[in-house]
């Protein structure tokens, strides 16, 4: 098997990192936080990303934003520098388009793969091993990536040119945000008129109300057993992401000069969420906020 470097060992990259060394992949670790790169056991530590990146076939990273994947990539002292001659590069991270196209643009001028590939499932999904990948890149690239990502998830779509995964990771988002509003919102209202949650869910699960953020991540405690809201809104995915990746869409929208007007609130109301101190709460907690209100 090719030897894989996982830079980004945190809360989610953690998990697939283990998930790889599971599948049977020689692993080798590297993160900024050395505590991180510790506690994924039975994989290598490298001592820098000169040494991940010089050591290995595959490099896959999970990294915060654009930012951070622009340094590790495009520094002197970065990934493209450094690679070893073909390397197939695989970048989970959710970032804004440009930035996973100009990583794209760099390692192609050296010869490398890369594809921008972001994912979703949140913390469960990749300590279950069932993230869906939103692989953007060239057929080649992605054919080569996709055993890969099977060994951390359960399915992989081909969203097209590089960048295309990064847009299908904002655009998806940005439906997941909206609609964790409006089913709270309605679980909220409900209240009020006094319908138990029990009876909204079981309505609204088997008719026309039906969506993932209400039959997969009920915002109420009770109907969905394995939801965040049933051990008090610890984030599978917490609302300082979410407000992250609304703030990419709505950038993306006005840099595209299209109006989002359901995600412009979204993304006000997320703010103002994590503003008031409730940022590593998982997202659906906003709940809370709208029944304050």
């Amino acid at each position: 098997m090719p030897s894989i470097g996982f830079i980004g060992v945190g809360h989610m990259g953690a998990p697939m990192a283990r998930n790889l060394l599971k599948a049977g992949h020689q692993v080798t670790v590297f993160d900024p936080n050395a505590e991180n790169a510790k506690a994924v056991a039975g994989a290598k530590q490298a001592a820098s990303l000169v040494e991940l990146s010089a050591t290995n076939d595959i490099i896959v990273s999970m990294l915060p934003s654009g930012r951070e994947l622009k340094v590790a990539y495009l520094d002197n002292d970065g990934i493209v520098a450094h690679a070893t001659a073909g390397a197939l590069l695989i970048d989970c991270s959710t970032t804004d388009v440009d930035s996973a196209r100009a990583v794209a643009d760099a390692a192609k001028k050296r010869g490398l793969q890369f594809i921008d590939s972001p994912v979703s499932g949140g913390v469960a999904g990749a300590e279950a091993g069932s993230l869906t990948f939103m692989a953007g890149g060239e057929d080649v690239a992605v054919d080569a990536a996709r055993p890969i990502l099977m060994s951390m998830g359960k399915n992989v779509v081909h969203t097209g040119a590089s960048g295309s995964g990064q847009a299908a990771k904002i655009c998806n988002n940005l439906i997941l945000g909206i609609s964790m509003i409006g089913v709270s919102e309605a679980f909220v209202l409900a209240e009020q008129l006094g319908l138990s949650p029990e009876k909204l869910f079981a309505v609204s699960s088997t008719s026309s109300g039906q969506c993932w953020s209400l039959t997969s991540y009920c915002p109420v405690p009770g109907p969905v057993p394995a939801a965040p809201s049933n051990r008090e809104y610890q984030p599978g995915f917490a609302a300082k992401m979410m407000l992250k990746d609304l703030r990419l869409a709505t950038d993306a929208a006005e840099k595209h000069k299209q109006a989002i007007e359901l995600g412009d609130l979204a993304k006000k109301l997320y703010e103002r969420f994590v503003q008031e101190g409730s940022g590593d709460l998982d997202f659906s907690a906003i709940i809370r906020a709208i029944r304050q209100r």
